[in-house]
């Protein structure tokens, strides 16, 4: 099947509530081209020089959000454009998107990528973690807007295993948004791939991150 059949095919599978970003890393223009005309407008990329490579190319109104692990020192070439940053794994990244942001005049949406995973490869905050960057203070933060969590499962087959981490992070993000300050307010929660999203869907999640199953396998 042809991206844009598959990215209808997942789209009329999707609950209105549910955004579909489509992962685009290491895929060349044509292949985005075709999903644009297909209409998607969010796609989601992992590296940051691809992405800056691919936003001066393509048409500006598409929505460009970093799924990736952001370095620090990278965060500048982003910030000026990027819609959602999902990765934020550290209030030293938070600080310094806040710093750039800042240089650029703008407020950048962010989601706190929480550990949720048995493996120890996986990037992310503890619960620990989560609190000093709730409890930090956020005049000091004023160009950054914590919109949610983003967590990746194990990568297992057990759906079981998978099933109860995404229902942890749906409870950490229930218990996170009844705090509402102005900038931090929960909305999104991202979990789910081209593997796991429907079950991610069932446990609550809003945003899903689908790479394989719209492009075909990455070579």
């Amino acid at each position: 099947m042809s991206i844009s059949q598959n990215l209808n095919n997942i789209k009329s599978s999707l609950p209105e509530h549910v955004t579909l970003v489509a992962v685009s890393k290491t895929k060349p223009i044509a292949n985005i081209m075709e999903a644009y005309e297909a209409g998607q407008r969010i796609f989601g990329e992992n590296y940051v020089q691809e992405l800056v490579d691919k936003q001066s190319q393509l048409p500006q109104d598409i929505q460009w959000h970093f799924i990736g692990h952001l370095q620090s020192r990278k965060a500048k070439l982003i910030v000026p454009f990027v819609s959602l940053i999902h990765g934020v794994d550290s209030l030293k990244l938070l600080q310094e998107i806040n710093k750039q942001a800042q240089i650029n005049n703008r407020i950048v949406d962010c989601l706190l990528q929480i550990h949720i995973a048995e493996e120890e490869s996986k990037f992310g905050l503890n619960e620990n973690e989560l609190e000093d960057i709730f409890q930090f203070d956020k005049e000091q933060l004023k160009n950054v807007r914590i919109v949610g969590f983003m967590g990746m499962a194990t990568f297992t087959e057990n759906n079981n295993q998978i099933k109860k981490e995404f229902l942890y992070l749906k409870s950490l993000f229930d218990k996170y948004s009844k705090l509402k300050t102005e900038n931090w307010q929960l909305k999104t929660l991202s979990m789910g791939m081209s593997g796991d999203y429907q079950l991610a869907i069932e446990c609550g999640s809003n945003m899903v991150r689908i790479g394989s199953s719209i492009f075909g396998l990455r070579k």
